[in-house]
């Protein structure tokens, strides 16, 4: 029989040390990896406290900000008491609203505006505690604006209703940042003022509650959307069409797929956007679509519109 040998096998050296050095990179990789896990989870723990501290703080904050509107709302505070105050409220809200009109929203500071009435910006906290209330006071004084004048509100219904929607809608027109801030605004007396009139204008009609609230809510809902509408359709005016927007829409009209807006504005894109643009700025549009509202609403009520039949 062969007898087995005890001595150990040849291995290269070389081979031997390639191995090693292997086996302790590999070794060195396991332990990079573990403590890098360990920092990714302490990251990850300390991330999560900063966001828990963080929605704490937002929390407190946001209660904090619904107790001062309830308690300290700017209309529960007399203006400052002097024999003869420096500024006023309304005078306040005058410059800020000067300044938004030809400067933009975004210019409208405490500071910009105390240095509009030739102020220090702390005496304007006297009147006003922060910009929440100064925009609050602002979209009040636009709201004074739509009223109409003591005495002149028309007795006739469509009248009336005529008179608030004009009013409204001129305002908004020399006014457009209202649109971007009226919900940032608390409601303030010139608010109720507007909807004490508007329920005036109707009150002749003698209808039930709910469909005075709708009647009211649907010349509203016109004036708002009309205006804010004109607003963009202006922006949209200044800036011009862009070139792109003008050969997407004539290469479909090309297609033959729209035959009716082609038979409406022809097939020259370039003409048919001009023609838009006209149509949009064509002179009496807020009244003759008001006009037809009313038309719409008045033949709604059988009383009014001269005989019986299902109002709706």
């Amino acid at each position: 029989m062969y007898e087995m040998s005890s001595d150990p096998p040849n291995v290269d050296p070389k081979a031997a040390e390639a191995i090693a050095r292997a086996a302790e990179r590999a070794e060195r990789a396991g332990e990079r990896a573990a403590a890098a896990g360990e920092r990714a989870a302490e990251r990850a723990e300390r991330a999560a406290e900063r966001a828990a501290e963080k929605a704490e703080r937002a929390g407190d904050r946001a209660a904090e900000r619904a107790t001062e509107a309830v308690e300290e709302l700017v209309w529960f505070r007399e203006e400052p008491a002097a024999r003869r105050p420096s500024h006023t409220r309304a005078e306040i809200a005058r410059a800020a609203i000067e300044i938004a009109d030809s400067e933009g929203f975004e210019a409208v500071s405490m500071r910009r505006v105390a240095q509009e009435l030739g102020a220090g910006t702390m005496t304007l906290y006297h009147y006003v505690r922060n910009k929440d209330e100064l925009i609050t006071l602002m979209t009040d004084a636009v709201m004074g604006e739509i009223l109409v004048p003591e005495g002149e509100l028309s007795g006739d219904w469509r009248t009336a209703l005529t008179q608030i929607a004009n009013r409204t809608h001129e305002a908004f027109a020399r006014h457009r940042w209202v649109f971007e801030r009226f919900g940032d605004g608390r409601p303030g007396p010139n608010g109720m003022r507007h909807f004490e009139q508007s329920l005036a204008a109707v009150a002749p009609l003698e209808l039930d509650r709910d469909e005075l609230f709708d009647l009211i809510g649907q010349v509203d809902d016109y004036v708002f959307g009309f205006s804010l509408r004109e607003q963009q359709e202006l922006e949209e005016q200044m800036r011009g069409w862009p070139r792109e927007v003008v050969d997407f829409l004539q290469r479909e009209l090309d297609t033959g797929d729209y035959p009716l807006i082609s038979e409406f504005f022809g097939d020259d894109a370039d003409a048919g956007v001009e023609e838009v643009l006209g149509l949009i700025t064509k002179e009496g549009r807020f009244d003759r679509g008001l006009k037809r509202l009313l038309d719409g609403i008045e033949a709604n009520l059988p009383h009014l519109a001269g005989g019986g039949g299902d109002p709706r």
